[in-house]
């Protein structure tokens, strides 16, 4: 998969999330539809930017039990989403459940699973969700969960690429939140790095939210960013 910028937008309506889109004149970035904007804007919000000609990754971590992910999942792809996701943690029979419909449905979607939010240390993994190993090796053992249930790919912080790769093979995708420039506060992320350390790691695909949405001048924040990342 050819390296690419995603651009997470975190907004909380349609008008302000256009308005941003609106500043991209010379480009059509890849963009993340999250909980927030679409729990506010619903489907129609997916079909406006798509019609627009963005890529889109919707981002709403399905977990529960398989049926209801299946059902759940066939809605989602009918909204001809080019990436979405499940959560790990809901086991290989859910994550196959939730493949089955993308095949069912529209197979150019790429499904892939959340292993560890990039917001949870070791230490709150451990002592909060009770998972008593290493946060490497809980994400190894889900991301390779995700690849026996016939998944595309993982979400991981950048700096576990590298063992997702190791673990899963060169063609196994991984999308990495947590991306900060080197100048850029950490704000409530923990597992961190910059666009050219994620090249560097191995990343398939970087989400970048607030360093480009919050920036003085967004488009040239992406930039930046297609820079360190996409380009060889």
């Amino acid at each position: 998969m050819k390296r690419d910028v995603i651009i997470a937008c975190d907004f909380s309506d349609k008008k302000t999330t256009l308005e941003f889109l609106d500043q991209f004149t010379g480009r059509k970035p890849f963009v993340k539809i999250g909980m927030e904007l679409f729990y506010a804007e619903g489907p129609e919000m997916v079909r406006e930017i798509k019609a627009r000609g963005h890529r889109i990754f919707l981002d709403l971590k399905l977990h529960d039990i398989p049926n209801t992910v299946y059902r759940a999942m066939k809605n989602v792809v009918s909204l001809g989403v080019d990436l979405t996701n499940v959560h790990a943690l809901g086991g290989i029979e859910m994550m196959q459940a939730a493949q089955k419909a993308v095949s069912e449905v529209n197979p150019e979607t790429q499904l892939i699973a959340v292993t560890q939010l990039t917001s949870t240390s070791e230490e709150n993994m451990q002592k909060e969700l009770g998972i008593c190993m290493g946060i490497n090796e809980s994400i190894a053992r889900l991301a390779k969960n995700a690849r026996t249930a016939g998944l595309a790919g993982v979400v991981c912080s950048p700096l576990e690429a590298g063992l997702v790769r190791d673990a899963c093979g060169e063609g196994f995708i991984t999308v990495t939140p947590g991306i900060r420039f080197a100048d850029d506060a950490a704000s409530d992320q923990k597992r961190i790095t910059t666009p050219l350390k994620a090249k560097e790691i191995g990343s398939s695909l970087i989400v970048v939210g607030r360093p480009i949405t919050k920036a003085t001048d967004p488009a040239a924040a992406y930039e930046r960013c297609m820079k360190e990342f996409a380009e060889d």
